[in-house]
């Protein structure tokens, strides 16, 4: 069972910045495709940046396209979401997804518990 902790959320003013982390334990990070996840108070869990295993591909939300770096380091088994220019519609709990694909080629899907973002105007 893959365990996510994630790291580095708290509150910033709008126009800061602020670096999430992930570290990974159990199985084999360099195996996973990794994400960054977001939910706001009364919405969905939405989308917003995903890494390949060898960190080659990266994609963004719209919503924070221009304004967030994905990275990974896989001898550190951790992925990193570096946010600037943050506003306060981003605002939410930040959760971090691994993907690992088994050898049927079924995905599975692992979770962190989140940490908090609050960008104040």
């Amino acid at each position: 069972q893959v365990q996510l902790v994630e790291s580095g959320g708290g509150l910033v003013q709008a126009g800061g910045s602020l670096r999430l982390s992930c570290a990974a334990s159990r199985g084999t990070f360099s195996r996973f495709e990794m994400g960054w996840f977001r939910q706001a108070p009364g919405k969905e869990r939405e989308f917003v940046a995903q890494i390949s295993e060898r960190g080659t591909r990266t994609s963004y939300a719209d919503s924070v396209k221009g304004r967030s770096t994905i990275s990974r380091d896989n001898t550190k088994n951790t992925v990193l979401l570096q946010m600037n220019s943050l506003k306060p519609e981003d605002t939410a709990i930040y959760y971090c997804r691994a993907v690992e694909q088994d050898g049927l080629g079924r995905n599975w899907n692992y979770w962190g518990q989140g940490t908090q973002v609050t960008v104040s105007s």
